[in-house]
């Protein structure tokens, strides 16, 4: 066998749509953009949708529409994908790194409270500065990891308490629930991704999420070069992009996205598969949802237990790959990226929860069709790799993975 990390789940529906697009001769900007914006926005439980060229750009755009820029501080996470941190440095403001969950993984609320409460402090004009940055705090950024939704009832707190906008970045938890409400939902704006990886796609693409009008209006006109409102033919009213997403691509997402409960069940099941058949591997702790949430299932990973998770890990990903079983390590934290070296100067957060997950974190193969004898397989290559690992006396130095994932 040969199995693939991921693999996007692509219909005749899909094919047939994109091919009526291809014979309307509209290929941008037209009624499969707007479709797909108002099904979208139906689904998440929002006003608004704004479809655009990736989830990266969608993070980009809000942190602008949020008035975010240089000077300014977001509270967020680092075991995440580089892009939320990239966002905030495309605007010249810096991240403020706190710790996760331990067990969600996700930006831990209890730390983020205790960052607000004993580094930061009101200014004169009522700003709320960091202490040690002098930098302005304006929002909170949680992600939610894996499609496991962050405690968001408590975050709202700690945003309204200290009066902070709300960024979530739901690349990875299309469906994903909290307290009944969806992902994508709770904050001042959302963001989603659509790479092949992800529960649905667009090939490339991603949407943004809002019920505030201010923040429609400005992602609408930003993303394609800061066009009017009205949509009058090259009259620009501010600084855009071209972060558009073409009709093919909405035409694909609205195919995708009329699936999407098939499409989240299917993966579901998978990872329903991968549980039974490695729930009597003691060195592993495997994905659960935690109660109150229903988790979208965009990853399947497992933690190692024990002195060495690292190198535990790297063993078993050497056998696997030998088994031609691709893996990966979800996430090298950013605050451990060289760019980050360059682009915030200082001393290394202390994070050791992020680290520690880190250390024991890997991605089996997973997507939504994948074969209960290719599950099988998975799970038999990781078992016997895990029964001949080698004895480890002491903690090797982790090995910085640069390869990307898309969002």
């Amino acid at each position: 066998m040969n199995i693939s990390l991921s693999a996007p789940d692509i219909g005749e529906r899909e094919m047939d749509y994109v091919m009526q697009v291809l014979r309307s001769n509209q290929l941008s900007m037209g009624p499969w953009l707007e479709q797909f914006e108002k099904r979208f926005a139906a689904y998440i439980g929002t006003r608004y949708a704004i479809g655009v060229n990736s989830g990266t750009s969608a993070l980009h755009l809000c942190v602008r529409a949020l008035g975010i820029g240089a000077e300014d501080e977001v509270v967020t996470t680092s075991f995440s994908f580089v892009a939320s941190v990239n966002c905030l440095l495309y605007e010249g403001a810096l991240p403020a790194l706190v710790d996760i969950d331990p067990k969600s993984l996700n930006l831990d609320p209890s730390a983020v409270r205790d960052f607000l409460r004993m580094q930061c402090s009101r200014s004169a004009d009522g700003r709320l500065v960091d202490q040690k940055t002098n930098r302005v705090v304006k929002a909170i950024l949680p992600v939610h990891v894996f499609g496991l939704p962050c405690a968001m009832d408590e975050l709202m707190d700690i945003a309204r308490e200290y009066q902070l906008q709300l960024l979530e970045d739901s690349c990875e938890a299309i469906g994903a629930e909290f307290g009944g409400r969806r992902a994508g939902s709770f904050g001042d704006a959302g963001v989603f991704a659509f790479y092949p990886n992800k529960q649905m796609t667009t090939g490339e693409g991603g949407m943004i999420t809002t019920n505030d009008p201010r923040i429609a209006e400005l992602c609408r006109s930003m993303r394609n070069q800061g066009r009017d409102t009205d949509g009058a033919w090259l009259r620009h009213v501010r600084l855009g992009y071209n972060y558009r997403l073409s009709e093919l691509q909405a035409a694909l997402g609205v195919a995708q996205l009329e699936r999407i409960d098939s499409l989240l069940s299917s993966r579901a099941d998978v990872a329903r598969r991968y549980s039974e058949m490695l729930s009597r591997q003691p060195q592993l702790v495997l994905p659960e949802s935690d109660p109150g949430s229903k988790r979208s299932w965009f990853v399947y990973v497992v933690k190692f237990l024990g002195d060495s998770p690292s190198a535990v890990r790297d063993h078993v990903r050497a056998c696997l790959r030998e088994k031609n079983i691709a893996t990966q390590v979800y996430f090298t934290p950013i605050h451990h990226q060289p760019f980050f070296r360059q682009c915030c100067p200082g001393p290394v957060p202390s994070l050791p929860n992020t680290d520690l997950a880190a250390d024991q974190c890997l991605a089996l193969p997973f997507h939504g069709r994948l074969r209960k004898s290719e599950i099988e397989y998975v799970c038999e290559s990781l078992t016997a790799a895990m029964e001949a690992q080698p004895r480890v006396d002491s903690k090797p130095v982790r090995v910085l993975e640069t390869r990307a994932v898309g969002i």
